[in-house]
């Protein structure tokens, strides 16, 4: 347990970065803020691999045993996540984590204003049940946190940026939660069929990850865990 210990203390002291202003301002002001953004970034992905690589070294310490219903948790719940980080990350976001820079809210923010954040939640909650080894629930449990703690942070991140006039109005037709706005009527739905393409996307991305992806990236397949039962 010992490197998976480092490599996640290395990982939560590397995201007190962004959560701090002062140490993100410094590191800009140091670094300029084209290099911090992609060092980070880079830095990011280097230690959430590690992270990884650690769970899968970590010695098993067993805390449920395995049945098949926890496979059906993870193959129901990550269309659903899936379609939230392809839609969340390819949309005008200015509310939250998005990879393109704009003014206005795209279409994925009548679903929720957060939906990278709510993607990597469902992701890490769906991932706990088939993976019921201490390494892993640690692991998963610590992404969930990340992304749930991420979410206020984000909103009172926006405000500061914006102002809060323009957050408030941008905001109003939104909700943290999803499909609250849409449900409650202050959402508008006429351009959720902006989201088809994205839906599609993380429709095939999802095909590929069952079929190959994860046996490539993570090692266990998924499929094939679920018939071992049969």
């Amino acid at each position: 347990m010992s490197e998976f210990a480092v490599a996640l203390t290395a990982f939560l002291v590397a995201h007190t970065i962004p959560a701090s202003p002062r140490l993100r301002t410094r590191f800009i002001g140091l670094l300029g803020r084209g290099p911090y953004l992609t060092g980070y970034s880079l830095l990011s992905v280097a230690l959430l691999v590690w992270l990884v690589v650690a769970v899968r070294r970590a010695d098993t310490v067993e805390l449920w045993a395995a049945s098949p219903w926890q496979w059906h948790v993870a193959l129901l719940v990550m269309p659903l996540a899936l379609f939230l980080l392809v839609a969340g990350l390819s949309a005008a976001n200015p509310l939250s984590v998005s990879l393109r820079s704009a003014t206005e809210p795209g279409p994925i923010t009548a679903v929720t204003r957060h939906p990278v954040l709510w993607g990597f939640l469902f992701w890490a909650l769906a991932h706990v049940p088939p993976n019921g080894d201490l390494a892993s629930v640690a692991f998963f449990g610590t992404m969930a946190a990340f992304a749930a703690v991420g979410m206020p942070l984000l909103d009172a991140k926006a405000r500061r940026r914006l102002g809060r006039p323009c957050w408030d109005a941008m905001s109003r037709n939104t909700s943290v939660v999803p499909f609250a706005a849409l449900l409650g009527g202050r959402a508008r739905g006429d351009g959720l069929h902006r989201l088809v393409l994205p839906a599609a996307a993380a429709g095939l991305l999802y095909a590929w990850i069952l079929l190959q992806g994860h046996a490539l990236l993570i090692g266990p397949e998924p499929l094939a865990s679920l018939r071992a039962f049969d």
